[in-house]
């Protein structure tokens, strides 16, 4: 098998082995990756057997025949998931690393007809202490 998928297999074989389907059931791991057994997988086996996947259809894609499939650094991916950064499996870059915000619920969502109206108010505030000096 080529390079490009061999770390996501290895992360998805690590991943089926410490999951309760293998170490709880005592399932073979080949059985757990096929419903309904794979209902029971947890949230990151499941991206990886996407993942995994998308990179084995990616070999066999015509429209990357000449760059080649992209390989996925699992470990980048790790760390960026452990930093809270967000990431996007072949986008080089992270999705959301730079402007996700946290959020509680309760902020107050101001209309933007009112930002517009303070923009204009401060706008028109410099044009009167321009013409006044």
């Amino acid at each position: 098998m080529p390079n490009s998928c061999k770390e996501l297999r290895d992360a998805l074989a690590a991943c089926l082995q410490q999951s309760d389907c293998v170490m709880v059931q005592r399932n073979r791991a080949a059985d757990c990756l096929r419903p309904p057994l794979s209902d029971t997988l947890p949230k990151e086996c499941l991206q990886l057997k996407r993942g995994f996947g998308e990179c084995k259809r990616g070999l066999v894609d015509m429209r990357k025949r000449f760059r080649g499939n992209t390989p996925a650094a699992y470990g980048k991916i790790q760390k960026a998931d452990d930093s809270g950064a967000g990431y996007q499996l072949y986008g080089g870059k992270t999705a959301f690393g730079s402007g996700v915000k946290s959020t509680d619920g309760n902020e107050v969502e101001e209309d933007w007809r009112e930002l517009e109206n303070l923009k204009y108010r401060a706008e028109l505030a410099k044009k009167s202490e321009g013409s006044k000096a």
